[in-house]
């Protein structure tokens, strides 16, 4: 059977060495000429692994697999659960000749080694890259890999390392981070930041428990989600960084408030199913009755985090009461950036600005402050460059309108914003950084002024311009015409607290809420159901 699959675009500043075209595994070019020098067509179709070039396609290579390939489908409603995603299963032997297997080479185990003799289902992985198979076969066979940067070849790492070294510049390009990681870059994100505080020798977590976790985090990120993704997951961690460096937080916070707002920041969005909230109560989704209708996502992101948690053993060593302790605090960060409760955080945060009574060496005040300084990670892609900031724009508003497509398709109320026919991009990012993003940030910038706040106050809004700039081109309005609508305000009645809030978030719900959101997103499945939990 015979697959092509898309990897990765590498783009490199130089001609690439002719080792690197005679090696094995997976490698991706961008076949623009102007990138790479050129190489013959012919020189990649000698390769093993077969590599195909098509001069046409100038986004990427296709790597061409044949032997024996298992494709997982996906029918109808079935649940995206953890360790299910629909990458190939691939047996590496037949990509070899049975000539080179059974030559006195292939006799000698090591690194690289794959045994001749028949297929046996241990041997098949799920695999997302070649280089998480060779890395767990190192793991198995008790070698760790030096470099916990999963790249393809040393100039992908050594570009890795540079923007690694950038990390806290508000201008870090994550699409391109993701792809110099291949894929990798939320666990390579987070370890490098855990590791640069010096966290891991702090509380003596396992490199290995850690590492596991990580991985295990950014598997459960619904790769099919345009927005809602490991991708995403990176962005906002990033993002976090850049605020727990800002003046006021560096020397206020503890090592257990960075070690609970990274984690925070890497987890909010687990498994997000790709629907917002009112899409999984009007299905009538396990969720939604399970958590009873309050912080539906939010309270599964947070579930889902604790379970990897107690699953790798990653805080087994603590003392029981600490670990219960930071896994409520974990869910307390992340239940803070339920959307719908925008207001009611927004609102204590200036009541505390105009009082000014905020005290950082208080553990309640500054455990709040990381719950803004989530929210503000959370939602900060208008504050971005504008680059940056309209591919983010791009790929929320298509998830947007993928849940209006299922509503339809399943003759549902089609959710607000979630309208192709109704609403446009660049109206709906107009009302969304005017109602929800400019009241945040503007307070966030009371409490720190810094260059920081005045950089990403400056992006949004160049930003929101940018945005009337290409309403008016798409058609002409009137001055009342660009105005932005008000997103539509319901009102939901307060939920009861439940045993699985944490008691920092038992504050008292407000009764109407704003609910136009450019990052409670929409579904690339339909329908989906998650996995239940106990």
């Amino acid at each position: 059977m015979e697959v092509c699959y898309q990897l990765p675009v590498l783009p490199l500043d130089r001609p690439v060495p002719k080792h690197v075209l005679s090696r094995r595994g997976a490698i991706s070019f961008s076949s623009s000429s102007s990138l790479f020098g050129a190489p013959d067509p012919r020189q990649l179709s000698q390769r093993r692994g077969a590599i195909s070039y098509d001069s046409s396609d100038q986004t990427a290579l296709y790597i061409r697999m044949l032997g024996d390939v298992r494709v997982r489908s996906q029918v109808g409603f079935e649940p995206e659960g953890r360790g299910s995603y629909p990458y190939l299963c691939i047996d590496f032997r037949t990509l070899h000749s049975c000539s080179e297997s059974t030559s006195a080479s292939s006799l000698i185990p090591g690194p690289g080694f794959i045994s001749a003799g028949p297929v046996s289902g241990r041997r098949l992985r799920r695999l997302l890259s070649f280089q998480r198979y060779l890395h767990s076969s190192r793991l198995l066979w008790g070698t760790t890999h030096l470099n916990p940067l999963h790249i393809l070849d040393e100039d992908y790492i050594g570009q890795a390392k540079c923007m690694l070294e950038r990390v806290g510049s508000w201008n870090f390009d994550i699409f391109l981070f993701d792809r110099l990681t291949n894929g990798n870059s939320l666990v390579t994100m987070t370890f490098h930041l855990l590791n640069q505080y010096g966290l891991l020798e702090l509380f003596q977590l396992d490199m290995v428990k850690l590492w596991r976790f990580l991985v295990m985090v950014q598997e459960d990120y619904h790769s099919l989600n345009p927005y809602h993704n490991a991708v995403h997951a990176a962005d906002v961690t990033q993002a976090m960084y850049c605020y727990l460096r800002e003046p006021k937080l560096a020397k206020s916070l503890t090592s257990c408030d960075i070690l609970l707002g990274l984690l925070a920041a890497a987890t909010h969005d687990l498994d997000h199913p790709g629907v917002n909230q009112p899409f999984l109560i009007k299905t009538n989704h396990y969720l939604a009755k399970l958590y009873r209708n309050s912080s539906v996502l939010e309270n599964h992101h947070w579930r889902s985090a604790v379970g990897l948690l107690r699953e790798t053993g990653l805080f087994s060593h603590l003392p029981a009461e600490e670990g219960l302790k930071m896994e409520r605090q974990l869910g307390s960060l992340i239940l803070a950036t339920d959307i719908s409760r925008q207001n009611e955080y927004l609102g204590k945060f200036r009541t505390h600005l105009n009082q000014d009574d905020l005290c950082l060496s208080n553990a309640s005040h500054r455990h709040f402050i990381l719950q803004m300084a989530l929210k503000c990670a959370d939602i900060c892609n208008p504050c971005r460059p504008w680059e940056l900031s309209k591919q983010w724009s791009e790929k929320v508003t298509q998830e947007f309108f993928h849940q209006g497509d299922i509503e339809k398709k399943h003759k549902l109320e089609v959710s607000p914003l979630c309208d192709s026919q109704r609403n446009s991009m660049g109206n709906i990012q107009i009302g969304f950084m005017t109602y929800v993003v400019e009241p945040l940030f503007a307070e966030w910038g009371r409490f720190s002024d810094t260059r920081l706040s005045q950089t990403m106050l400056g992006h949004l809004g160049l930003n929101k311009a940018s945005w009337g700039g290409l309403v008016q081109q798409e058609r002409p309005l009137s001055p009342d015409e660009l105005e932005p609508s008000r997103p539509a305000s319901v009102t939901m009645p307060t939920p009861a607290i439940t045993e699985s809030e944490p008691e920092s978030a038992s504050a008292a719900e407000p009764t109407a809420v704003t609910t136009a959101t450019a990052t409670g997103a929409t579904n690339s499945k339909e329908i989906p159901q998650g996995r239940k939990e106990s």
